[in-house]
């Protein structure tokens, strides 16, 4: 997976700063091929980190995002409609819960942490449409 670090310092200080364990924010593309990464202070939210990388703040629907730092990672769990064209909504959002699942996992594997993921409580009303179907 290509991993791009955006600092407002060229990216430099992103590594040290995962080691003093200060949160991050990460944006991950859905078929895992890159992921980009930035200070939460420095972004603030998931479309920010997209337009300081130079993309679309538009295209926040192609990725999975987290925050995250060395003790755990908390995903915004948000499915968007036209994920992989599922029309069912409960399939859809059963099949996004699992690639997410691996997908993150995945790129938290590659960034040396093996930390546990979570769903936020207000993100969890879209799991429930998956055990009511």
């Amino acid at each position: 997976m290509l991993i791009d670090k955006f600092s407002e310092n060229g990216g430099a200080d992103i590594d040290a700063s995962i080691r003093k364990g200060e949160p991050m924010l990460a944006v991950i593309a859905f078929d895992g091929s890159h992921a980009i990464i930035g200070l939460l202070d420095e972004c603030m939210e998931h479309h920010i980190l997209l337009t300081k990388s130079g993309l679309s703040s538009a295209d926040i629907d192609n990725y999975f995002r987290i925050v995250f730092d060395r003790s755990g990672a908390n995903w915004t769990f948000a499915c968007p409609p036209g994920y992989m064209n599922i029309p069912d909504k409960a399939a859809r959002i059963s099949r996004f819960y699992t690639d997410g699942f691996a997908t993150i996992s995945a790129f938290m594997a590659e960034m040396g942490l093996l930390v546990g993921l979570k769903i936020p409580k207000r993100y969890k009303r879209h799991l429930d449409l998956m055990t009511e179907a």
